[in-house]
């Protein structure tokens, strides 16, 4: 599985940006996908993944009910919105691909294939 992540990019706080990531391979929609973040001097954290099929998501608290994922089988896509951004939201984003039940989607080990990272710069 190949996943690269798009869209990126520096905005201001209040604003809004929405992230994809487009995935590549075989059986997609049995994978559960993901988004995680990093910080300079900061371990990866998790923000939002949803199950292949069905519908399924997880949110990290930190951006529950600013930031919606979203997944289009049919486009091998995974979208992230995010709206209401701060300052604290600025860091490397990554998609993620893997295998996992609902309680475990939120940790790094369920993933087994990682995009490339988009660089998200919210400005106060």
């Amino acid at each position: 599985v190949q996943l690269q992540a798009s869209g990126g990019g520096l905005v201001q706080a209040g604003d809004s940006l929405r992230l994809a990531c487009l995935a590549s391979g075989p059986n997609l929609r049995n994978y559960v996908m993901g988004w995680f973040r990093q910080t300079p001097g900061k371990e990866r954290e998790f923000v939002a993944a949803i199950k292949g099929t069905g519908g399924a998501t997880v949110y990290a608290d930190s951006i529950k009910g600013r930031f919606t994922i979203s997944r289009d089988n049919a486009k091998n896509m995974v979208s992230l919105q995010m709206n209401s951004l701060k300052t604290e939201d600025t860091a490397v984003y990554y998609c993620a691909a893997g295998t996992a039940i609902l309680s475990s989607m939120s940790r790094q080990r369920s993933y087994n294939y990682w995009g490339q990272g988009t660089l998200v710069t919210v400005s106060s």
